[in-house]
């Protein structure tokens, strides 16, 4: 198994499995990638980025799908879950 990387995940530090998508990064961590309108927590359906259900704010960047992206050393992460 590869070593762990570094992520912030909602301004807290957090390793994950380098090459892990954002997405299941999260998934892993129990982390809710956003809420719906009406406040349910909602997480990746799709895995490849066709339900949009995983989009989080990645180093500022809002609107990103995180099943697309990989978590790379020290990157940011911001959910509205």
């Amino acid at each position: 198994m590869p070593d762990p990387i570094h992520i912030v995940v909602n301004g807290e530090p957090r390793q994950v499995a380098a090459g892990a998508s954002v997405a299941a990064a999260l998934l892993m961590m129990g982390v809710a990638a956003r809420r719906s309108v009406s406040g349910e927590e909602r997480s990746p359906v799709c895995g490849m980025g066709v339900c949009e259900e995983c989009r989080v704010t990645v180093n500022g960047r809002a609107g990103v799908r995180g099943c697309l992206v990989l978590c790379r050393d020290g990157m940011e992460v911001k959910t509205s879950g």
